[in-house]
């Protein structure tokens, strides 16, 4: 329904410009010869059409508008008095006017289209779409920004199957931009290095804690002072059915098992985000439940579970799949539903971007 509406408004506004003219024209016909109400509707729309048109678009609105308006002086006969070459030249001037608005836009748009261009190249080269299967599990990443050409988020996730098990981590960098991405680029870099060489997920997570220290010091003003990450760090042991989880200030993940029980996955001793360690050391703990066969592991950040609905309410994703087992056979598929449905209930327009990564025990 709301896309519905967003088109119809779209096919109105551009169709302005000819309504304008259109207007323009029956206001001349149906007024006495000395009102002069109609330049102003043809001389706007080139103006509008400007920004919503191709520069042939524009030119050809412009032309309309001119032969609309001589046309009408013609048939009156008014068109050898002086305030008929007014209008007309003041019509010409505005449509060439528009052209130049036009060709400022166009170049305006390519130049935010190259920067979107760069922005989504450093976005998967950051966060590469993992494979589809890894280490026996099925596997499906995604991405969403909260606003279409929106600048790039500090929203991360990765996979890497390792001597230990499939290691995941999905985090949420504080702040956006390219300043998030570099703290990203740390986290990620650090996890893949990590997640091969240390034996326990705790010890994973120490070193993230190390590296996002080591990169505060090369950081200034706020960044330096308030930086930090959310992240939950998982493992898939190999021949085991369960799950290990190391939750640092993260929401809860999410088991979803065959049947359409959803089981939300809370850290049994909560702990601060990734890079506060200055505010305190305590020894990470592992919790571990069953991950039997059939089931989904869901990750996500806070862009999920923190999108509101016109009355405030935020989008609950466990209650959301609650019951709904044809929706959780398939990750990929799973996590469509989930980016169509927190649009639906936020009224597409998301206050921050999302990760989410759902891993299926076939």
């Amino acid at each position: 329904m709301e896309e519905g509406r967003i088109s119809y408004v779209r096919r109105f506004v551009r169709s302005l410009p000819a309504l304008l003219i259109a207007l323009g024209a029956a206001y001349d016909y149906a007024t006495p010869l000395d009102f002069t109400g109609a330049p102003f509707l043809t001389a706007a729309a080139p103006l509008v059409a400007a920004p919503l048109y191709s520069q042939r678009g524009t030119i050809l609105t412009g032309v309309a508008a001119v032969a609309v308006l001589l046309a009408l002086r013609v048939a009156r006969g008014g068109l050898h008095k002086a305030e008929a070459v007014t209008e007309l030249v003041t019509v010409i001037v505005v449509s060439v006017l528009a052209v130049l608005v036009n060709l400022l836009v166009r170049r305006g748009q390519e130049r935010l289209a190259s920067v979107r261009e760069i922005a989504e190249a450093a976005q998967r080269a950051v966060l590469p779409e993992p494979a589809e299967r890894i280490g026996g599990f099925q596997i499906a990443a995604r991405y969403e920004a909260a606003q279409e050409g929106a600048s790039i988020g500090g929203d991360l996730y990765a996979v890497q199957d390792t001597p230990h098990g499939v290691r995941l981590i999905v985090g949420d960098v504080r702040g956006k931009g390219m300043g998030a991405v570099g703290a990203v680029a740390v986290v990620i870099g650090a996890f893949r290095e990590a997640a091969e060489q240390e034996a326990t997920l705790e010890a994973v997570a120490q070193r993230l804690e190390r590296a996002l220290a080591r990169e505060r010091t090369r950081r200034e003003g706020i960044e330096a002072r308030e930086g930090f990450t959310t992240a939950v760090l998982a493992e898939l042991p190999h021949g085991d059915a369960i799950v290990r989880l190391v939750n640092r200030g993260h929401p809860a993940p999410l088991l979803l098992y065959g049947d359409g029980t959803v089981r939300p996955l809370h850290a049994t001793e909560p702990a601060l985000p990734l890079g506060m360690g200055e505010l305190g050391t305590w020894p990470d703990r592992a919790d571990e439940a069953g991950f039997p066969g059939g089931a989904t592991l869901l990750l996500y950040t806070d862009g999920l579970s923190e999108a509101r609905d016109a009355g405030g309410q935020f989008y609950d994703p466990g209650t959301g799949l609650a019951g709904r087992a044809e929706v959780l056979c398939e990750p990929g598929a799973l996590l469509g539903v989930l980016s169509v449905e927190v649009r639906r209930h936020s009224g597409g327009g998301m206050a921050d971007d999302m990760a989410l990564i759902a891993v299926r025990r076939p």
